[in-house]
């Protein structure tokens, strides 16, 4: 197999079953969508979807100096994290740059699960490598251990209840616990970018297909639907959450992406990229970056990544992610502007689409919060 040869999950075969249309994602051939992507994304917010999300990298790291390697090579402080517990984190560069934007699980005291972002995982594996020097920690490389199922939406909680025995009322959103659901063992999680309630399921690749058709008849009765990566892009849009290669990138800090609250300067310890960190966070706080924010359409056409938003002429910022909303009925979109232009409500804020300048409402993230 040559390395041009694009990766396939466990369920490929049941995809093109279904009549998904496949797409080469980040080396991985993946589902974009089943049938409507409207009716997919709109499933999720309404009653439940189940997406195959095999292609994200998972990495143990497990030893007595686990905790230390990882408080060292992440910004966040991951030895504070209880067992059963997740946290939201980046790894950086030397010169505070985001590589990735991750989750790390505590499994136990001394084995945490990092997941990476498919088209990173290869680089945040070789970091954590290059970083685990001198601590008493094994870093290895478990993609092909894991296959990846999610159930999102309002209707998953009682989906996977018909399942499985395991506590998910005592499931707190960043947790995760070790499980059987329909007679699989899972790591079942729950932290979900959709918007909605959801679970992830770590399973065995072999055990996948069998768990895929067990929460399909699960969830006939309440609506539950395949979904593909792109109703997946449209709901994390809607949530408001950042997408690695549109919102982040290595030529961003955290602070400049208005997440520097994932670095924790208190934690003990040296950590890559703490010093440019610093400066990062002393310049955020006397000069904001840029800031991202939320735009929404007053008219039809949709802004792209790349495009140029502008007021009274001047170029004041770049859309990072652009889409149609089926929830809100418009084209919405994230953008970094100047921060003259940030507040909800700025008056004469445009996107330039092939030459036209078309109105934009600024409006606060996320554009749809979901209703506890």
């Amino acid at each position: 197999m040559s390395s041009t040869e694009p990766r396939r999950t466990a369920l490929d075969a049941l995809h093109r079953s279904l009549g998904a249309t496949m797409t080469d994602f980040a080396g991985w051939e993946m589902p974009l969508r089943y049938g409507s992507e409207r009716d997919e994304h709109n499933a999720v917010r309404t009653r439940a979807g189940l997406f195959d999300l095999s292609h994200m990298g998972e990495i143990t790291v497990a030893g007595p100096g686990a905790a230390a390697l990882l408080d060292h090579a992440l910004v966040g402080n991951i030895g504070g994290v209880k067992p059963g517990r997740a946290r939201y984190t980046m790894i950086c560069r030397e010169d505070g740059g985001i590589l990735d934007d991750l989750i790390v699980y505590r499994l136990g005291e001394t084995e945490f699960m990092v997941v990476a972002n498919a088209s990173n995982a290869q680089t945040v594996l070789d970091a954590l490598v290059e970083r685990s020097a001198g601590f008493d920690a094994e870093v290895r490389d478990d993609r092909d251990a894991y296959a990846l199922l999610a159930v999102q939406g309002p209707e998953s909680p009682a989906i996977l209840a018909s399942l499985t025995d395991a506590d998910l009322d005592g499931l707190k959103y960043y947790a995760g616990l070790p499980g059987t659901v329909a007679g699989v063992p899972a790591l079942i999680a729950r932290t979900g970018y959709t918007g909605e309630d959801g679970f992830e399921l770590f399973v065995k690749p072999e055990h996948a297909v069998e768990l895929w058709q067990a929460l399909t008849k699960a969830g006939e009765g309440a609506g539950l639907v395949p979904c593909g990566l792109s109703c997946r892009d449209t709901l994390r849009l809607e949530a408001g959450m950042p997408l690695y290669g549109n919102e982040l990138s290595t030529d961003l800090t955290p602070f400049d992406a208005g997440l520097g609250r994932v670095v924790k300067f208190e934690k003990e310890g040296d950590f890559v990229g703490r010093a440019a960190l610093t400066e990062a966070a002393e310049r955020a706080a006397t000069q904001p970056p840029r800031v991202l924010v939320g735009l929404v359409a007053e008219g039809r056409r949709v802004p792209r990544s790349g495009y140029a938003v502008v007021a009274g002429g001047e170029v004041i910022g770049q859309v990072t992610s652009g889409a149609p909303s089926p929830t809100l009925g418009k084209p919405i979109a994230m953008a970094y502007v100047d921060a003259a232009h940030a507040a909800p409500g700025t008056e004469g804020v445009g996107v330039d689409i092939r030459g036209s300048h078309e109105p934009y409402e600024v409006v606060a993230l996320p554009f749809y919060k979901r209703q506890k």
